[in-house]
């Protein structure tokens, strides 16, 4: 029997079969879908001459996060490719904000909106630049980030301290109104925000859209060459040469658990595959709690908890072949990888309303991403490969707009909702219509088919909001990948520090699965030099890439 079962192919459950492979375990990785990767797939499915995205498209958090820098995919294949512009936020009067990898071109950007803007960006830049070595340390690690952390309050304290505390956690309106005399600021961050479901009013939405927009500004949006599935591919050849097996069209129904401990799980098929150390979840909080382990094994507390758990909006694509570049007013909205569309903040803030209130949005806002201008292999030559993404409520009360949309996303609905979603482009980009080869709908159902962690079109594994964030995610009390079963381990987005293809989750679920399997045999000094790593004391090199602290809080696995 393998040593260890990972539950799901996608890019968190292959990161946690690639490390516990690295420490000499066997791995087998079962798979629902007849291909892996979850989120993190293309096809040719809107035209055959054009590769799309199915979900995921640009990962900055990728290009940040030590967890996939340090399994060295570019001997396995992935080369990453980037826009000549990060982002770009075009508004109908002709204004455009852009955030560029050099921060002259950023700093200019918002200094066309007001003098001095620059300036200020540059400003919170530098604090970046102060914060990101031990800021990306903590955030990858799992909570709490004990050594890391205590150096980011150094650091922290050198930028202001809890002013500059205060200034992160503010809602993004706030945080624009207080750091920039113009609109480019403000667009850049709040646009960077709604890429999780932060509305500009919702606290922490300021130090999320800086976040984000300081990861483009250092790492960029970078694309796989060839499409997103080019990740997976680099991820799935390494496990495999290190002897770990991959199993698709394995659909896990169970995970079994004797005693209190998981020892393995059983598919939908009836084959039961026994593990001997650890099974590994990269599976949504409700399925995993709701469906694959039997309430009798979990904590009533728990069970409790998770009729409180909130997902993340759900989403709806459109996905275009164009016989041509995006015909955009504003031209510097022509070399950015991703377009931001809304006219301006007050609109974010009334789509967000919107969606807060169960009404489909009538003007959604909407990211677009141009995939050829960001990778010239992805079509033709003098053509464009692009998608759009917006945010739909789950449980839709009403229709902002006029066409009575309801939420049942059957086929008229479907179309409705693109046709919506292409003349929010055209607001932006006159004649974009005309350039059309081929479309391709993906409505939340659709997501959710391709992969069950996508319930309902929720691209992140649950809010980002701060209620279920650090040790509040997935529920009260938690924060690290330990369950109340022994032997069983989160690996999933719904583990701190959530979504994002960053690895983080899985990275933090094989590491704690291998460190509770050599706790019993520790001996009193070993345990003494593990208790002084808790206080945040130097230990001896155990050969872990991600140095967090042994330290745990909520459920133990007990070792």
């Amino acid at each position: 029997m393998p040593d260890a079962v990972v539950i799901g192919a996608g890019p968190n459950g292959l990161v946690a079969a690639n490390l516990l492979a690295d420490a000499g375990w066997s791995v087998e990785v079962l798979e629902e879908q007849p291909e892996p990767g979850g989120a993190v797939r293309h096809d040719r499915g809107t035209d055959p001459g054009f590769v799309s995205d199915l979900c995921s498209s640009f990962y900055p958090l990728a290009a940040a996060s030590p967890v996939v820098s340090g399994l060295h995919l570019e001997r396995h294949g992935l080369r990453w490719s980037h826009a000549p512009h990060v982002v770009a936020h075009p508004l109908t009067d002709g204004r455009c904000a852009v955030l560029d990898r050099r921060v002259d071109v950023t700093a200019d950007s918002l200094d066309s909106f007001a003098p001095g803007d620059g300036a200020a960006w540059r400003r919170l830049h530098d604090v970046w630049e102060t914060l990101r070595p031990d800021l990306l340390d903590a955030l990858f690690t799992p909570f709490p980030p004990v050594r890391s952390g205590a150096r980011l309050a150094v650091r922290l304290r050198g930028t202001g301290g809890l002013r500059m505390a205060r200034t992160l956690v503010l809602p993004v309106r706030r945080m624009a109104q207080e750091e920039f005399r113009g609109d480019g600021g403000g667009l850049l961050l709040a646009g960077n925000a709604l890429h999780a479901d932060l509305a500009p009013e919702a606290a922490g939405s300021g130090g999320f859209g800086w976040l984000m927009s300081m990861l483009g500004q250092t790492y960029g949006f970078p694309v796989p060459a060839g499409g997103s599935g080019a990740l997976t591919e680099a991820l799935v050849r390494r496990l495999e040469t290190r002897g770990g097996v991959l199993r698709c069209g394995q659909r896990v129904d169970q995970v079994v658990v004797r005693d209190g401990r998981a020892t393995g799980v059983r598919t939908a098929g009836g084959e039961t595959v026994a593990a001997d150390r650890a099974v590994l979840a990269d599976v949504s909080v409700p399925a995993l709690y709701g469906e694959l382990v039997a309430p009798e094994h979990l904590p009533a507390q728990l069970l409790s908890d998770l009729r409180r758990f909130q997902w993340d909006f759900a989403t709806f694509k459109v996905d275009w072949a164009l016989d041509g570049p995006v015909p955009w007013s504003c031209e510097q909205a022509a070399g950015a990888g991703t377009v931001h569309l809304a006219d301006g903040l007050d609109e974010l803030t009334r789509f967000a309303a919107q969606l807060a209130t169960g009404s489909v949005p009538d003007r959604p806002f909407c990211l677009f991403g141009q995939m050829t201008t960001s990778d010239a292999s992805r079509s033709p030559q003098g053509t464009e490969s692009a998608w759009a993404y917006t945010h739909v409520p789950h449980d839709i009360v009403g229709d902002a707009g006029e066409e009575s949309l309801t939420g049942t996303w059957d086929a008229r609905e479907q179309e409705v909702m693109a046709d919506r979603v292409e003349r929010q482009v055209e607001r932006f980009a006159p004649g974009f219509r005309t350039r059309i080869r081929a479309r391709r709908i993906l409505a939340p159902p659709t997501f959710q088919s391709l992969d069950r962690n996508l319930h309902g079109g929720a691209i992140n594994g649950g809010t980002a909001a701060l209620h279920q964030q650090l040790f509040f995610r997935p529920a009260p009390g938690t924060g690290r990948p330990e369950t109340p079963v022994k032997g069983l381990y989160l690996a999933s987005a719904g583990a701190h520090p959530g979504g994002g293809v960053h690895g983080a989750p899985g990275a933090n679920a094989a590491r704690s699965a291998l460190r509770r399997r050599l706790a019993p045999a520790l001996t009193g000094a070993q345990r003494l030099l593990a208790h002084r790593d808790r206080t945040g004391r130097r230990q001896p090199d155990t050969g872990r890439a991600d140095g967090p602290s042994g330290r745990r809080t909520g459920w133990s696995d007990g070792g």
